[in-house]
């Protein structure tokens, strides 16, 4: 379990408000080639199946770098993690401004990638330090919340930057803005409360770093918040990064307008939902799982009134709940970050929150090109491709019930040794054969 953390402050809020800064221009730019797309058609001479390699590469490298992130920070501190990344997020969007070619288009998009892939982890392991458990929940989602400012920048206000100055010009200045961030941080940012020793992993061979990695796996709670994490982002993700339109537009006949702004659904509940499901788990820890599976139950309901409904053209009245409803995936898939940091402990959250942040990235790299097979196969049949969001749901629920059960027994088995735990269970008639933790 995490050690005790000394009660937040004034200065704890401002390098949470720094570091926070740095995540909202990472989303800026993970999300700028969502309207971004019909130029890049343009400049590089692309076609669809090209164009949505961009996003599949950017979303591959983000994933693979999740537990090497969790380590860099267990490791080095998220002060320069998160000076590195921005460092990184300058050089991709420079890159991107000058490219010309398809080859270069795609080296400054992996990039960009990586140092978007720095971020999140950084920023999470600097809460677990500088904040109490009890508002770990909280002050995450707060971030989040920040991270769709990013994301509604990259949509109408980069836009008319776009059609504006220019793509060299926008790009260009934006990178070298978030290169110049990196002073900020390296003056304001501190890994850990002033007067609180910072523990750092010790871990630098590979057999080191296998352990490491290895030691927060075997946490049924890092397991389970992999799954939590897996089950709940995907679905949103892949509609909001690169399927949203297409399904809209080829798949409902709507208008390209209007379907960028049916995606906007997205970003304003998130934000929403974010902060309230924060301060409700907050509360009341308790309310996580059910929280989890509730919503997994409600997007199988939305899903099967999306692909089921007759005739295949959905009304808008009936589109903005349903994805007014999955935009919660984002908010509940916190809840995988605030198990990692409750089951471990301080030195190691950094890498467990990393092998949690794989599980929903590595669903969205999945379901994507799942999507774009499957829409080949099928002749563009949008019913059929998105079919793939389904299985993964089912994949990722099952997953998410076994872990959760072996976590409870975990606790069980914890508290009969008199250990404090985190969250208080009692057992119920679903536990009784789950006796010991499996490793499986």
């Amino acid at each position: 379990m995490p050690s005790a953390v000394p009660a937040a402050t004034p200065r704890s809020w401002l390098i949470w408000l720094t570091a926070a800064g740095v995540y909202l221009l990472a989303v800026f730019h993970r999300t700028s080639f969502g309207v971004a797309g019909l130029e890049a058609v343009d400049r590089f001479g692309l076609g669809a199946a090209a164009l949505g390699t961009f996003t599949v590469l950017q979303v591959g490298v983000y994933a693979a770098m999740q537990i090497p992130t969790g380590l860099l920070v267990d490791r080095f501190g998220s002060r320069r993690v998160l000076t590195t990344a921005l460092l990184f997020l300058g050089l991709g969007q420079v890159l991107l401004a000058v490219a010309t070619s398809y080859p270069l288009g795609l080296l400054a998009r992996g990039v960009l990638g990586f140092g978007d892939a720095l971020t999140f982890v950084s920023v999470l392991r600097l809460i677990a330090a500088h904040f109490p458990g009890k508002q770990y929940a909280l002050v995450t989602s707060f971030t989040t919340a920040l991270g769709y400012v990013g994301n509604f920048a990259a949509t109408v206000p980069l836009t008319l930057l776009l059609a504006g100055p220019g793509w060299t010009s926008t790009f260009l200045v934006a990178g070298i803005v978030t290169a110049a961030f990196a002073v900020v941080v390296t003056l304001r940012v501190r890994n850990t409360p002033e007067g609180v020793p910072e523990v750092r992993s010790s871990a630098a061979s590979p057999r080191a770093v296998g352990r490491q990695v290895a030691a927060a796996w075997r946490i049924p709670g890092t397991r389970l918040g992999f799954w939590v994490h897996f089950s709940t982002m995907f679905a949103p993700n892949v509609l909001a990064l690169l399927w949203g339109v297409p399904f809209l537009v080829q798949g409902q006949g709507l208008p390209v307008a209007t379907a960028g702004a049916l995606l906007t659904v997205f970003v304003f509940g998130s934000m929403l939902g974010g902060p309230v499901v924060g301060a409700l788990i907050g509360r009341r820890p308790s309310l996580r799982m059910p929280l989890v599976g509730g919503y997994l139950l409600g997007a199988a309901v939305v899903w099967a009134v999306l692909l089921g409904w007759p005739g295949g053209a959905v009304p808008i009245g009936v589109l903005v709940p349903c994805f007014a409803f999955l935009s919660l995936g984002g908010p509940a898939s916190m809840i995988g970050f605030a198990l990692a940091r409750d089951y471990n402990p301080l030195h190691r959250v950094g890498t467990a929150t990393g092998v949690v942040n794989v599980g929903g990235f590595v669903a969205t790299t999945l379901t994507a090109l799942a999507i774009g097979v499957l829409l080949e196969v099928a002749g563009g049949s949008f019913r059929i491709a998105l079919l793939a969001v389904v299985a993964l749901l089912l994949l990722g629920g099952f997953r998410m019930l076994v872990w959760w059960r072996r976590t409870r027994a975990a606790l069980f088995a914890a508290q009969a040794r008199g250990e404090e735990i985190p969250v208080q269970v009692r057992r119920r008639p679903w536990d009784a054969r789950e006796r010991q933790v499996s490793a499986a």
